[in-house]
């Protein structure tokens, strides 16, 4: 269904209530998502982006209802990847030849997941721009690495419109469409999940193109992202956050992640946390067993956090999995500016602690040197080395 926007501009995306995870099972989607769409119909009509492989049947007998596809001048491919495009292979088989505007890398990208079909691709870079009459332009500003290498954003001149793709979104599902009608509590959370679990390894990106877009002096009333709610009131108020969160955020915040076998590794976790609460009072203390919580939502609170501590047992002469799989995960995102120690039980070789500390520093977190290394279940002079190690990690 066909919801007005501004003016000319519609939604005419997807909203998934029963989506549980996105990029395989890498994500997890909590609160739905949606696969937002734009009909933009001034003298030209144009497309921007379209919906997941999925659901592209549905989007094609969707939009054939709104509009006579025929009249669709081109589409605007602000992203290859198949959660956006995914609709293409549907509609251009309705509408063979309609132009396909997108950068180089997204010509490579579609043609390398669609093969090549023979589409009407027109490459674009930053600053191009298309006349769609009514005294209207698009104008283009590639995106590199937010985050693909074909990624772009589209600017509608006169309704001040910003179609950002991926940035400034969240999976999140919002019938109401708007930032201003959401939750707000949630909203915030799946944007700041949003970025530290997407957006954060490219970070330095970020601020760069933050620039570089302000530095275009594009009034912007609406931002209006692939996923999750538009923003309409007060929009610049998510470009703000996007400045902040990649400028090496952190909150007064302490995140413990651990996994044990027989309990003794969960000691330790629970009282640094304990420890925590008692040196600093008004720090935020997270703890979770990464083998049962959601990893990226214990992703978020690292990000949050001025510093984690991170535990394991050893096992085989090395680490549980469950930790380590965990801690390729965190190399990946690339935090910075944040500190970490390890923490660990052992029976009889004790390599774990060693482990966690190189896999830290690894991950580009500065590591401190006080441990806790419990032989067995800790026992009262174990758990006396934890005040060194928290005090290290809040200083």
């Amino acid at each position: 269904m066909k919801k007005n926007i501004k003016g000319n501009v519609s939604w005419v995306g997807y909203i998934d209530w029963e989506l549980e995870s996105f990029h395989g099972d890498d994500y997890s989607i909590m609160n739905g998502s949606s696969q937002n769409a734009y009909l933009i119909e001034e003298e030209k009509t144009v497309l921007v982006d379209t919906v997941w492989a999925p659901h592209r049947f549905e989007f094609v007998e969707n939009l054939e209802k709104e509009i006579d596809l025929h009249k669709i001048d081109c589409i605007i491919a602000n992203h290859g990847e198949v959660d956006h495009s995914g609709a293409l292979t549907a509609l251009l088989d309705t509408i063979p030849g309609t132009p396909i505007y997108c950068t180089a890398n997204a010509v490579n990208s579609l043609e390398g997941q669609y093969s090549k079909r023979g589409w009407n691709f027109h490459v674009v870079k930053t600053g191009d721009e298309l006349d769609i009459g009514n005294g209207k332009k698009l104008i283009f500003v590639e995106m590199r690495m937010l985050h693909w290498p074909d990624s772009m954003a589209t600017y509608m001149t006169g309704d001040n419109i910003l179609f950002s793709n991926d940035a400034f979104g969240q999976h999140f599902a919002v019938e109401e469409m708007y930032n201003d009608k959401a939750n707000q509590c949630l909203l915030m959370k799946e944007a700041i999940k949003y970025y530290a679990n997407i957006l954060n390894p490219f970070s330095p990106l970020v601020a760069k193109k933050l620039q570089e877009i302000a530095a275009l002096n594009l009034p912007v009333e609406i931002i209006a992202p692939s996923h999750g709610a538009i923003w309409r009131e007060n929009p610049m108020q998510i470009v703000e956050r996007y400045a902040a969160w990649a400028d090496a955020y952190q909150e007064n915040q302490l995140t413990i992640a651990y996994d044990t076998m027989w309990e003794g590794t969960a000691q330790i976790a629970h009282e640094i946390a304990r420890e925590a609460a008692k040196q600093s009072p008004d720090t935020v203390v997270k703890l979770f067993n990464v083998a049962k919580a959601d990893k990226n939502e214990v992703m978020t609170e690292v990000f949050k956090s001025k510093a984690i501590a991170v535990g394991s047992p050893t096992v085989g002469n090395s680490i549980l999995s469950s930790v380590a799989g965990w801690l390729e995960f965190l190399k990946q995102l690339k935090f910075k500016n944040k500190r970490a120690a390890a923490f660990g039980c052992y029976g009889w070789s004790g390599e774990s602690v060693k482990i966690l500390k190189e896999k830290l520093s690894e991950a580009g977190f500065a590591v401190v040197d006080s441990e806790v290394r419990s032989q067995w279940n800790p026992q009262d002079e174990d758990l006396a080395r934890v005040p060194e190690l928290v005090k290290a990690l809040l200083a």
